[in-house]
């Protein structure tokens, strides 16, 4: 199976927000290569909120090019087998943290963002970090920090902040 193929089955399979989803499919499927940077009407991306539940606290990276504290994240690539695997890379990379799962139960949020190269269409999980966990900053990050759930609001946008809420609800339930 193609990673095309495994987007609009996590898509078809993810039940919030049903318009943005429909969006996001109908990019797909007017797009066969809306999976990649070279689409320059928007892209899929994948992307992981890095967090601590034991700490209470949540990894974010502030991101050279976007000036933003953000989760860890970006453009698929050719290697990645599933938005899951391609997710779980981005947040490895970006954190230099060994060792994280994914929260289960796929993708936590859906957000549709504009950056500089287009329009993001990312599919957003979420990831364990490892009791221990130390994290190493990477050639795209500015900086790399741990932030108490109760202060993100006061650093990163409200993407960050719902994705935050949507983990917490997981983890919760």
């Amino acid at each position: 199976m193609s990673l095309y193929d495994d987007a609009v089955l996590v898509l078809k399979g993810y039940e919030d927000q049903p318009d943005l989803r429909q969006t996001y499919l109908e990019h797909l499927e007017a797009h066969p290569d809306g999976m990649w940077k070279a689409c320059g009407d928007g892209h899929i991306t994948a992307s992981a909120l890095v967090i601590d539940p034991s700490r209470g606290s949540v990894l974010l990276t502030l991101h050279k090019k976007m000036r933003m504290w953000l989760q860890m994240g970006g453009h698929c690539e050719p290697a990645d087998d599933t938005m899951a695997s391609a997710a779980l890379r981005e947040a490895t990379e970006e954190s230099g943290i060994a060792g994280l799962t994914l929260l289960s139960g796929g993708p936590v949020r859906l957000d549709r963002h504009h950056t500089p190269c287009a329009w993001h269409l990312d599919v957003q999980y979420a990831a364990l970090a490892p009791a221990g966990a130390v994290e190493a900053i990477s050639e795209e990050s500015l900086d790399l920090r741990w932030f108490a759930y109760d202060e993100v609001a006061e650093v990163a946008d409200d993407s960050v902040v719902r994705l935050l809420e949507a983990t917490r609800a997981r983890l919760a339930a």
